[in-house]
């Protein structure tokens, strides 16, 4: 027969012992649950720094299209775009600036020469033989000669995309101003444009390929 005293006792070890599974399972529920919430935290803190990153992503790509431009003392923002947009505009541009080089003439071998240097950076060789043509025509000895001063207006400039080289266009008049008369002509010339790599001689990066005058007509003289 067991002692009241043992039996007692080991009353007292079985409370202290489920006591102690109980307080070991409390826990180990603890610490699953500091796990949990310590892994949702880790996944909230992902989450908000993937979004900063997109975020501050996206604000220095729209920084990036925002050009700043100095005029007359002023800063004005603009916005850049890709070319393709702009190739139309930027084309038409080049050819307008190319004739206004080639055409346009004063009675000043100096101004002459460089006018017709600016063109020969915006177009091939095809130009240059244009060039060499009227010049072994005497038609700048002509010009400087007769003070006769020249300039070109444009009509309009038509330009395919639609293909490459995209080929154009080009319809303007002459003014040729002598010291007798003004006399108005019709110019109509065409080409292909070809891209280049930009330079300060060529900003647009085109160039001006296999280019002809198709016609070079008087339409009206008016006497001074």
């Amino acid at each position: 027969m067991t002692h009241p005293i043992l039996l007692q006792k080991q009353k007292d070890t079985i409370k202290i012992v489920k006591l102690m599974f109980r307080q070991t399972k409390n826990i180990d529920t603890a610490f699953r649950q500091v796990r949990t919430f310590t892994l949702i935290i880790i996944v909230c803190c992902c989450c908000i720094a993937a979004y900063a990153l997109y975020v501050s992503n996206k604000s220095i790509t729209e920084t990036g299209k925002r050009i700043y431009i100095l005029a007359n003392g002023k800063v004005i923002e603009a916005f850049a775009s890709d070319r393709k947009d702009n190739i139309p505009v930027e084309a038409r541009d080049h050819i307008k600036t190319f004739h206004q080089y080639f055409f346009t003439l004063d009675p000043d071998e100096k101004v002459i020469r460089a006018n017709i240097s600016k063109a020969l950076y915006l177009a091939d060789r095809s130009a240059k033989d244009q060039y060499d043509n009227l010049k072994s025509n005497s038609y700048y000895s002509n010009i400087i000669a007769g003070n006769i001063s020249q300039s070109v207006e444009t009509d309009s400039i038509v330009v395919d995309i639609n293909q490459y080289p995209f080929y154009f266009r080009y319809y303007g008049k002459e003014k040729i101003i002598r010291p007798v008369s003004i006399v108005t002509r019709s110019l109509i010339t065409e080409g292909y444009l070809r891209n280049v790599e930009r330079s300060d001689n060529n900003p647009h990066g085109f160039l001006v390929e296999r280019w002809k005058i198709l016609e070079n007509e008087d339409i009206k003289t008016v006497a001074r």
